[in-house]
């Protein structure tokens, strides 16, 4: 039930300690402060790393080949594995029943791509058409490499979005002819990627005309895979895991590479590293929890303090307000009113400046690992809730022990 009376003896109360009663708030406020910045700090984490995925495929497994590291069955050390359109046909059939989506891969860095006058220098790549879900590409405009161009040996490229904007500017760009390296492709696709444009400087070509058109034989840089949905994302990293170990195994085999070897051939697993990552960000999230908490713990502390030296301070009062008649339950409803009024007040202004610094400072932070850092609103709320519960439990044991003192000995307090 509301009472004025109440609430103004509240605020009298709070007027005549004002440094007091700022300072216990500070403690408060602090503490639901510093656990806000520390959730978004958390979450800011967790968004540039999905981003960081965002720019290929969850579920792709990639294999890569290196030097020889270890000598095995009459094989030296450093031995350069190179990798072939065999083993793709090779690892495609063994673990067809596994793959959703498959692609060879070879290109160069560093080719000159000219249009009429204008030039760059950016990375050409022949791939299979299935490298547009592998790369998790959008295309904005025109089509991708598709089975035709692979059988025909065309001559054309799907071009990413910043190399359009180099190039072509505002014109449209299907249809025109690009030089790689002096030769001639027909642009027949612009697409963008989520990695942004750090991805939108390659320019794709059919697998077969970049390895004829460019002296690559039929070699490979790179191997890519997806793994086929799975129900659970812990169901997908064990997929993806099994795959990883197979292809790793049997390339091994097939190249005469030793199990021991960590270099001459290596896979890797993107959702394996996802896990570990999201992990390492859930025990990273905990810690902030952990800090936050004991940091608003110690702030309720210190208005249960507080709550103690308001009571030795109004013990005559509360004798007098006994022997007049006052309940027990009255005298503890004052106490905990104000000690529950102290920390929701500070707590808000403390969610409010957190919200506030990270909605200010959070857009100007840069970093491909950390990106708008926020707070659920939900658990904002609920920190709200948790504060308004620490408040009665921090104001219920002085005023329990305020409801106790007997009106004869309250009378007599100095």
């Amino acid at each position: 039930m509301f009472s004025l009376d109440r609430w103004q003896e509240i605020f009298q109360t709070l007027s005549k300690n004002k440094l007091r009663a700022f300072l216990t708030g500070l403690s408060v406020s602090s503490g639901i402060f510093i656990l806000v910045i520390l959730l978004g700090v958390s979450r800011g984490m967790q968004n540039g790393i999905e981003k960081e995925f965002q720019q290929d495929a969850v579920t792709e497994v990639e294999v890569w080949t290196g030097t020889t590291t270890v000598g095995y069955k009459g094989m030296n050390p450093g031995r350069r594995v190179q990798l072939e359109n065999e083993d793709f046909e090779y690892t495609t059939q063994k673990f067809g029943d596994q793959i959703d989506s498959k692609s060879g891969y070879f290109g160069r860095w560093g080719a000159i791509i000219n249009y009429k006058k204008e030039n760059g220098s950016y990375e050409f790549a022949g791939v299979h058409p299935d490298f547009q879900k592998v790369e998790n590409a959008t295309i904005i405009s025109g089509r991708f490499i598709n089975a035709s161009d692979i059988e025909g040996n065309d001559k054309v490229a799907v071009i990413g979005n910043r190399v359009k904007l180099d190039l072509f500017k505002d014109k449209d760009p299907i249809g025109e002819y690009i030089n790689i390296s002096k030769v001639p492709f027909k642009v027949v696709g612009v697409y963008t990627d989520p990695g942004g444009e750090r991805e939108e400087t390659r320019v794709y070509l059919p697998l077969t005309t970049a390895q004829r058109v460019f002296n690559g034989k039929n070699q490979l840089r790179m191997l890519s895979f997806t793994i086929k949905p799975a129900a659970t994302f812990d169901e997908a990293v064990q997929n993806a895991a099994f795959l990883s170990d197979g292809l790793e195994k049997s390339l091994k085999q097939r190249h005469l590479v030793s199990p021991d070897d960590t270099s001459g051939i290596r896979v890797f697993d993107t959702l394996e590293e996802a896990k570990r990552i999201y992990d390492l960000l859930s025990y990273i999230d905990l810690f902030f929890w952990i800090v936050g908490i004991c940091t608003i713990i110690a702030g309720v502390v210190g208005v249960g303090n507080i709550m103690l030296i308001v009571v030795k301070e109004r013990t005559k009062e509360i004798g007098i307000r006994k022997a007049i008649g006052a309940q027990p339950m009255s005298i503890i409803g004052m106490i905990l009113q104000e000690a529950v009024f102290v920390t929701f007040v500070a707590g808000f202004f403390g969610l409010f400046g957190g919200l506030l610094l990270l909605e200010v400072v959070g857009p100007q932070i840069q970093s491909d690992f950390f990106a708008n850092p926020e707070v659920d609103m939900n658990v904002a709320l609920s920190t709200i809730v948790i504060l308004i519960i620490a408040g009665a439990l921090a104001g219920f044991f002085p005023a329990y022990r305020a409801a106790k003192i007997k009106p004869i000995i309250a009378l007599r307090d100095e």
